[in-house]
């Protein structure tokens, strides 16, 4: 059997729980598959909770963790045209059947056996991944690797959440909750190019100054500003903002709502502080407001948002970088909040 580097967890827990090892099998591929030799995998807050283990999630463990994949193609399965080995690619972390309802209409991350790579499959904290062809999106030359893995789930989460499910239009008011996280980031930056006006908060003043460089036209520190809701209402002189994006749940909730003005829309894709929030139903009812959710994105939503990285048109931030061996250290990092934008594995 062919061995290969990886870090995975035996048991649900702390970092402490991430081991690596030396002997774990390649993956064997299936037709429709590819065998990527991981180069670069990026971490994201879903990779803490699988670790700490997430109600109803069932896994064979040991589990490898990492969503966020870009590598060289080492081997492919039988007919398959869309790559070759040896290309260099970057993987849309989302897996759909291409069969049920939803897929026939082309919404792939509606499929009613959705699936997500490093949550419910073997990630990227490996030396391999295998993944269906039709997920690789093959890289320009000389693209960096850490920059494809640091773009991949959280702008085509990003991407989905302002273009087609809210909507966001040119010259509307934004308001991102928690820059310095990995999809708020994005949102800033993709924000700016549709045209928004953008109003982030955040939690220090050295990740104020990062989300001004990035794109925000105004930001809040909602630690030494605990009214930020009502001076962000004061900002926008008393109308309150379109549209309001918020990863961060319980803690911010009812503050993003009365954010928004009459007829506003909130989008969410997650929820890092947890996953109950207070509604005043009067609020929503009177106000017309719109509570919409988001996972991840169709594949060509991925394509098209990936292209305008490519482009330069958006920029993945990379906090920090760490070894693969020193996975546990970079979990506590981004489980601390101490980055801003993505928090990386160096894997090959």
């Amino acid at each position: 059997m062919i061995s290969m580097r990886a870090t995975a967890f035996y048991q649900h827990g702390g970092p402490e729980q991430l081991k690596y090892g030396e002997d774990f099998p390649v993956p064997s591929i299936n037709f429709d598959e590819v065998l990527i030799k991981v180069h670069s995998c990026s971490l994201n807050h879903l990779d803490l909770f699988v670790r700490q283990g997430l109600p109803g999630l069932q896994l064979k463990l040991p589990h490898i963790l990492g969503s966020d994949v870009s590598g060289t193609v080492e081997q492919i399965g039988e007919n398959i045209s869309n790559v070759s080995v040896g290309d260099r690619v970057v993987v849309n972390p989302g897996l759909w059947d291409g069969t049920c309802e939803f897929c026939l209409k082309g919404e792939h991350s509606l499929c009613e056996s959705f699936q997500i790579l490093g949550e419910h499959v073997p990630g990227g904290y490996a030396g391999f991944i295998k993944i269906p062809s039709r997920n690789c999106l093959i890289l320009p030359q000389d693209f960096p690797f850490n920059k494809a893995a640091a773009g991949a789930l959280v702008y085509l989460t990003a991407w989905r959440m302002l273009t087609t499910q809210t909507q966001l239009k040119e010259g509307e008011d934004i308001l991102i909750i928690g820059a310095g996280g990995g999809v708020a980031t994005a949102a800033i930056q993709i924000a700016k190019y549709l045209g928004a006006n953008v109003i982030a908060t955040t939690s220090s003043e050295l990740k104020m100054k990062e989300a001004s460089k990035i794109g925000a036209d105004k930001v809040f520190n909602y630690k030494t500003d605990p009214d930020w809701a009502k001076n962000i209402y004061k900002f926008t002189d008393k109308k309150g903002v379109d549209v309001v994006l918020d990863s961060v749940g319980t803690s911010t909730w009812e503050s993003s709502l009365r954010s928004l003005k009459s007829g506003g829309r909130l989008v969410t894709c997650g929820a890092t502080t947890g996953f109950i929030g207070n509604t005043n139903i009067r609020l929503v009812f009177w106000r017309q407001l719109k509570i919409m959710g988001s996972t991840m994105a169709t594949n060509p939503e991925f394509n098209e948002v990936m292209k305008l990285i490519f482009q330069g048109k958006l920029d993945p931030v990379i906090s920090k970088e760490f070894s693969l061996q020193e996975a546990s250290k970079a979990h506590e990092y981004l489980e601390n909040m101490e980055q801003f934008g993505k928090v990386l594995l160096k894997v090959n």
